[in-house]
């Protein structure tokens, strides 16, 4: 169920009034000239000729002038009648002419059964005329029905055009395939009108010439059927693709079931059947009828409403639910819950109107609700338009995509929002047009007003500012993002330029909003010279308050200008070493080794240490024993370096061939050789343990030892200089080379202590324990 079930009621009763217009003025014109009497011309000609009267009677109408006048000015002087008064003697006039009907409708009944009635009614002529209008009526349709049917493949042509053609958007394919359509079904209602009256003109009746009774039911016709080619063009039931209103087949046969018959009851009614009654019965009988039609059509549309009340507001709810603005989906909430009142007042006021002022008032409301059911189907249509032409999802080319990656995601979401201003404008337009169509709003003379073209064109400006801020958002966005895209521009950029052009894009992105938000105040007429006074204040006093903050902007500025680091780079910063992952005007976020995130303040920064720089050192230190060769041990240093240099994970990370630096220190149990191995930067940690991996087996493979802790036991001696027995007890006996590495215990009987003749991580040798 679609919130436009509501629009067939409105345009159901348009069409009953519409009817209603001319049958009261009709009868009125029947009254008057059935009981009129002629006037007294002969009298009037001889007052005029004579001089003498003629005087007397210019000053007879002077006189009852100012009489007028006086009355006039006596009413002037009085004070208007209040409002409850005022409405009081609506009501009462209101229920006397209503009054006036009913009893005009009893009088003529009743006088349709007394003598006079039979001696003025011929019913000869009354059958003859029904014959000839009835054959013309079977005529007509006949025709009609042969016309739609041979229109048939062509309606069924244009309505798969509308479901399955190609090369327009569906919404505008719809509108032209029912404009087509329309044509097509004005023909076929040209055609029969025309073939009626060629039947009625040379086939029925007198030769040559058209009835009135023939001619008042073919215009009947005429006008009904092209009403129902607007109620078609709405509610095409066995065609879906000539519906213009989004509902089911089942609803649009509904609607259209139903107001083809309101149509052709109350037209034909008030068109045809009303006029012969004036005519063969009697004029007051006539009038009676067609209050009789309109109350009847008063009463199914109330019942239409209230039967439908249910189901229209739980669509109306369903179709809140879906609404993307809090303010769209609150006005149907309520709008479900009070739409039948809306629909009974209008029912209430068009009947009151007709019954009592058919004249004056009835072609405002006719002309009202026609306006009022264009604005919203019109509004309706363009929002479909809108929707189906903006609000898909726009796709870029393939190439477009890989240059600019994030730019099609940029445009779909801006697109969504552009369309709610969109709707929201329509809806504001077709509110507005609704008002001026009743008389609450003067839209016409609005716009003529001074305040009405100024708020035009500041709303217009306004919009074109957010247009050229976007467009130039996208633009330099875009600009930006084809810079830091590796695979455009020059390669793969720097990690400078990846950080300066995204602090340049977050800037950017400030400037532009508070520039347009600056231009569009001053576009509406705030005055912004305050604001820029206020904001040159604030920030004085923010810069007094906030140093700590000023200082960290001034010094990441700094920064970034003399590049000390960008995001990537491995750095100490204020103590804390790690991979520099966020950089920002104010501070850098550092992860550790440990996985630890800091957030460092520039203020807090004396030093950066950046070891991503042009390239990276590994400086090693390698210790052998004092017995070993230091010139063997330099040579395996190199075997080992070009064991690396041959790695094809790590070969292409060295820069230079290997620096041994010498022999540095002599030591305690080492004589200590460094060498310098340069590598691509921030690779010098990877490079140096694969380097301490290759040394250790180069070393092993020489026999070159790699000095390591050693312990001696001492147990004493007593006064003569001798040393107690140490026993000593092989833990575990093995053959070869086993026994060499068991560790052994030594037990003290007389101290009681038991030692470990090394470490658990130290290499036992022959020297490690001392016997006695």
């Amino acid at each position: 169920m679609n919130p436009l079930r509501a629009l067939p009621l409105m345009l159901g009763w348009l069409l009953i009034a519409l009817m209603a217009f001319a049958a009261p003025v009709q009868a009125q014109e029947s009254a008057d000239t059935s009981g009129s009497q002629p006037p007294a011309y002969d009298t009037l000609a001889d007052l005029l000729e004579n001089e003498e009267t003629r005087q007397q009677l210019i000053e007879q109408l002077r006189g009852m002038a100012g009489e007028t006048s006086d009355s006039a000015a006596a009413e002037e002087a009085t004070a208007e009648p209040s409002i409850p008064r005022q409405l009081a003697e609506l009501t009462s006039r209101v229920g006397s002419d209503i009054g006036n009907q009913f009893e005009a409708i009893a009088s003529a009944i009743g006088g349709m059964f007394s003598s006079d009635l039979d001696s003025t009614f011929d019913m000869a002529a009354f059958t003859s005329a029904a014959i000839n209008l009835g054959l013309v009526i079977l005529a007509t349709v006949a025709l009609f029905v042969a016309f739609r049917h041979m229109a048939k493949p062509l309606f069924t042509g244009i309505s798969q055009w509308s479901l399955n053609g190609s090369g327009l958007t569906p919404i505008l394919r719809l509108v032209i395939c029912v404009a087509l359509a329309a044509v097509v079904d004005v023909l076929v209602v040209a055609l029969a009108y025309l073939g009626g009256n060629l039947i009625a003109t040379f086939a029925i009746g007198e030769t040559g010439e058209l009835s009135t009774r023939a001619s008042l039911f073919l215009n009947a016709f005429l006008v009904i059927e092209l009403l129902k080619v607007g109620v078609r063009m709405l509610f095409a039931s066995r065609y879906d693709g000539l519906r213009l209103l989004p509902i089911g087949a089942g609803e649009a046969s509904y609607w259209n079931r139903w107001i083809a018959r309101l149509i052709g009851l109350v037209g034909y009614g008030l068109m045809v059947v009303v006029p012969l009654v004036n005519a063969y019965v009697a004029p007051a009988v006539g009038q009676g009828l067609g209050t009789l039609i309109m109350i009847g059509a008063f009463l199914y549309a109330v019942v239409v409403v209230l039967k439908n009340r249910g189901r229209l507001r739980n669509a109306i709810d369903a179709k809140a639910d879906k609404a993307t603005m809090a303010a769209s989906r609150v006005s149907l909430q309520l709008f479900a819950r009070i739409w039948h009142l809306f629909a009974l007042a209008y029912f209430v006021m068009v009947l009151t109107v007709t019954l009592t002022r058919p004249v004056d008032a009835l072609p405002f409301v006719l002309f009202a609700t026609l306006k009022t059911i264009a604005a919203v189907v019109v509004g309706l249509l363009a929002s479909n338009f809108l929707t189906q032409t903006i609000g898909r999802r726009i796709r870029l080319t393939d190439d477009l995509r890989r240059k600019l990656p994030l730019l099609e995601a940029r445009l779909n979401s801006y697109v969504p929002n552009a369309l709610r201003v969109i709707r929201t404008v329509i809806v504001v337009l077709v509110v507005m047009v609704v008002l001026n169509a009743w008389n609450v709003f003067d839209l016409a003379a609005w716009y003529a007003s001074e305040a009405g073209r100024g708020l035009v064109a500041k709303l217009i400006s306004v919009a074109m500012i957010l247009v050229i801020a976007v467009m130039a958002w996208l633009a330099l966005a875009s600009l930006i993002e084809h810079k830091l895209n590796p695979e455009t521009g020059g390669g793969v950029p720097s990690a400078r330029a990846q950080t300066l052009l995204t602090l340049f894009r977050n800037a950017l992105a400030i400037a532009l909003i508070t520039m347009t938000a600056m231009i569009v105040l001053a576009e509406i007429g705030i005055n912004i010279g305050p604001l820029i006074a206020g904001a040159g204040v604030l920030g004085l006093a923010i810069g007094f308050g906030a140093q700590k903050l000023v200082q960290d902007i001034i010094t990441g500025i700094f920064i970034q200008v003399e590049n000390a680091m960008n995001t990537g780079d491995v750095v100490t910063v204020g103590g804390i070493t790690g991979t520099a992952e966020k950089l920002s005007i104010r501070s850098v976020g550092i992860r550790d080794l440990s996985g630890t995130y800091h957030l460092v303040p520039f203020s807090s920064v004396d030093t950066v240490s950046n070891y991503m720089r042009e390239f990276g050192n590994h400086v090693g230190e390698y210790g052998i024993a004092y017995r070993e060769s230091i010139d063997e041990a330099i040579e395996q240093l190199k075997i080992a370096f070009e064991d690396l240099k041959a790695s094809d994970e790590h070969g292409h990370k060295l820069l230079e061939p290997l620096n041994v630096a010498g022999v540095i220190a002599l030591a305690d149990s080492s004589v200590n050789i460094r060498v310098v191995i340069k590598t691509t930067p921030g690779d010098q940690w990877a490079v140096g343990r694969a380097y301490n991996r290759l040394v250790k087996l180069r070393f092993d493979e020489a026999g070159i030892e790699i000095p390591f802790p050693h312990t001696t036991l001492y147990f004493g001696e007593d006064k003569r200089g001798q040393a107690p027995a140490a026993n000593v007890r092989v833990l575990e006996s093995h053959s070869g080379a086993a026994n060499a590495s068991a560790p052994a215990r030594v037990d003290d009987p007389q101290h009681g202590i038991q030692e470990s003749a090394h470490s658990d991580h130290e290499k036992p040798s022959e020297d490690d324990v001392d016997q006695t």
